[in-house]
Parts: C-alpha cells; structure tokens; sequence
C-alpha cells in the first residue's frame, strides 16, 4: 500500500479508568501540518529515515520520499514550464526544479507530474515563487531525454488525471520506453511535419493511425517507415503553440512512450494465445489442458 504522507504523533497516555466515575478520554494533540523528512538512501538506517526540518511557509512544502500511486495522464499538455535548476542537492540526490503556475493549483506533495512525459513526483513546492521540485532517479536519467535539459529549457506539464477529468488524449502511464531522435522537420502550410528515429525494439509497436506519446504529447502516427527505422507525425498550428517539440531542433532527443495496449497484446501471444488449427479467423486467448487435448478459455472471432 502506497503512502503518500506520514504523521508521527506524540499520544497522552489514557488514564485507567475508576469505577462508579466514568473515565475521561482526552484526544491527543495532532499537529495540522507535520513537517518529515525522509532520507532517500536505498537502505537506509532505522535512525536516519525521518530527520526534523525546520517549519516553513504555508505555501512551502518540502519531502524526499517518492510515491510508487500508478498514475494516469491523457497526453493533452496543460501548460510549459521552464526549468530553473537542474543538478544535484544537497542530500546528494539529482533535483529538477521548475517555474509553473496551472498544474500548481490544487498541488500536495507527493502528486504525480508528467515532465515531458516522464512521470516524476512532486518533493517540493512553493505557491508563491509559482515553482515545484522533483527528484530524478539515475535510471530516469538513462531511460528518458531529461538529462540533455537544462536551466532555461522548457518542458511540457501535465498533472495526473483524476475520476472527473475528461480523457481527451489516449492512455499515458508516463512510463517512457525510449527516446527517438528528431530527423526532419518539414513545414506544409500551417501545419509542421517531424520525423523521428527510433530502435527496432519499439518500432514494432507503433503502427500508422496509432497513438504514440511524444514527449508526454498525445499524437498520432502517420507513416512508418521500417527500412528507415523512422515514423512521422504532423502537428497543426495550435497544438505547435501548445507543446515544446516544434522548439527542438533536428538532432535533439524527444521521450517516446509507447501505446501499452500492443505491449498487452503481445504478452498474451507469447504466453500461449495461438490460433486455432483449422479456423484462421478465430483467436484463442489462453488455453488449458484436459484429457481432450488443450482447450480455448476464451476465443475472439475474428472478421
């Protein structure tokens, strides 16, 4: 069960009670707003997880855990934030911190943002600089284009989608699978035309008229091109104004993540889905064995 904030609270001992006299229950004192730290060494010691800090503005919040709450987002881009420090902290951690206002509204520690797709939580913040901090692991690092980013740039924001939000974009878990590389950028009319490159190993997953996210971008892909190990898509004059990709050059590295519905597809052909012998339009999707051989658990007709 994930924890999303901790309270350590200091209980009066309840007094025994006397009988005929019925005894008194005083609550305990609770502190409105508990300020804790954690100490994010990968084993850290039973006395150094949680170190005292010193009491800050309401509008300044600070924690070092992180928050394993699988998130959602749609890929539709709320706003773009400008990084205003990236590098290492003080406790030897790698921090980002960012200039923001819309996905600051509402925020609490803890809460899951998307940065340029990269799903990242939320450590610090402080309403009135308008700015928010997040903590960057080293395999976050390898995995995405963030570290090619630095003070000044800017980067695509988005806040996890909540049961009342409209999912005007396609399923992103901000789990990003890969980087491409931008190798075209062809312009047709208002409209602006990207090519981008990518491995083999997540070309298999995108296919033309699929969604695709593209630094936390929801879009849709044209064309692939397998002999050029590239797929393009085109982004119309609004979404440009919106989002950071038309502000990168060719040569630039651009997050990429995948649409995990062909991730479940192909789980489930290797994991035994065949197609049954004799009836090429029919898909089982997993099968036991009996005394008559393997039978289907659940068939899809396919037409």
């Amino acid at each position: 069960m994930a924890i999303s904030c901790f309270s350590l609270t200091s209980f009066s001992k309840i007094p025994k009670p006397t009988f005929p006299k019925a005894a008194i229950l005083t609550p305990p004192a609770i502190s409105p707003k508990p300020h804790l730290k954690f100490n994010p060494i990968f084993k850290p010691s039973t006395l150094s997880l949680f170190l005292p800090i010193q009491k800050n503005p309401k509008t300044h919040f600070r924690t070092r855990f992180e928050s394993h709450i699988c998130c959602l987002f749609t890929g539709i881009v709320e706003e773009v934030g400008e990084i205003k420090q990236l590098g290492i902290a003080e406790d030897g951690g790698f921090d980002m911190r960012i200039a923001a206002k819309t996905v600051l509204e509402g925020v609490n520690l803890g809460d899951s943002i998307a940065v340029n797709g990269t799903c990242l939580t939320v450590a610090e913040f402080d309403t009135q600089l308008s700015e928010f901090t997040v903590g960057l692991a080293p395999e976050t690092l390898r995995k995405t284009s963030l570290i090619e980013l630095g003070p000044g740039s800017l980067v695509n924001l988005e806040r996890a989608v909540q049961p009342t939000s409209r999912m005007g974009g396609h399923f992103v878990q901000g789990h990003v699978d890969g980087t491409g590389e931008i190798v075209s950028k062809e312009p047709e009319g208002d409209s602006l035309w990207i090519k981008v490159k990518t491995g083999k190993e997540l070309l298999k997953y995108i296919v033309p008229k699929g969604f695709i996210a593209v630094d936390g971008t929801s879009l849709t892909v044209v064309d692939v091109f397998d002999d050029e190990e590239c797929f393009n898509f085109m982004l119309v004059a609004y979404t440009q104004e919106k989002v950071v990709i038309p502000l990168k050059n060719v040569g630039q590295k651009v997050n990429l993540e995948v649409d995990i519905l062909g991730k479940y597809v192909e789980r489930l052909l290797s994991s035994g889905c065949r197609l049954l012998k004799g009836k090429s339009d029919v898909l089982t999707l997993g099968e036991y064995e009996s005394g008559l051989g393997f039978l289907p658990l659940v068939t899809i007709s396919i037409r």
